[in-house]
């Protein structure tokens, strides 16, 4: 093989390889959110959102989170949700979907679908902890809110995980400057210690108009206090 061929080729494997990361269900596989993140791009050339906003981003309980302008007036928000997307994935495009509008809070909701690919919550622990430097490591004075997990139907067979991430999520916030904890876990649960049917639409998982508005008001008492 001829050298200028063979570089070439490393460059390729290189670039691959920045594509993906191993992870608890095999290869991680970046690129599939590639479209989403390109079309959240020409949005924002388009018509260039507010700096200083409060920034949700995580998995599908933000990407469907439809009315954040509505629930929250007094705030300017930006929604950078992607479904189906794993912490990892909020980090790895920081750079394009959180840093360019230098929000003053990143509120992330996601989690649910690292534990379900099988990663343990101590290694979805980790990742939060690796999103966070990776933040604070070009916004420092930026506040990272978690919005913690709360049980579903279709996914009550991890609650108990949910639980405990929850659980150390919220003591490493207590220990973590400019890292906040928002509790939802048990806003879901019924008098029989079970997700509350009626929250939820069809699949289970998802919330319903009745299941945002409980989360709207538990981020909402969150954001006014001092």
């Amino acid at each position: 093989m001829k050298r200028t061929h063979f570089i070439s080729l490393v460059g390729f494997l290189f670039a691959a390889s920045c594509l993906v990361v191993w992870s608890a269900g095999g290869e991680h596989n970046f690129a599939r959110w590639e479209k989403d993140v390109a079309t959240y791009e020409a949005t924002d050339g388009a018509n260039p959102p507010p700096q200083g906003a409060l920034l949700f981003i995580g998995s599908s309980t933000i990407r469907l989170w439809k009315t954040l302008p509505e629930d929250f007036p007094e705030h300017r928000v930006i929604n950078r949700g992607f479904g189906g997307s794993e912490i990892v994935d909020a980090t790895h495009f920081a750079e394009r979907l959180i840093f360019p509008h230098r929000p003053r809070m990143v509120l992330l909701r996601s989690g649910g679908n690292d534990l379900n690919r099988g990663k343990s919550p101590e290694q979805v622990l980790s990742d939060f902890k690796t999103f966070v430097g990776k933040v604070h490591s070009k916004l420092p004075e930026t506040e990272i809110v978690f919005i913690s997990l709360s049980p579903s139907i279709a996914r009550w067979k991890q609650a108990a995980q949910e639980k405990s991430l929850n659980a150390m999520v919220a003591a490493f916030a207590n220990q973590t400057p400019r890292v906040k904890y928002v509790e939802t876990y048990p806003m879901v649960l019924g008098a029989d210690g079970q997700p509350r049917p009626e929250l939820f639409v069809a699949d289970k998982l998802h919330f319903n108009e009745a299941g945002y508005k409980l989360l709207v008001e538990r981020v909402r008492s969150f954001l006014k206090q001092p």
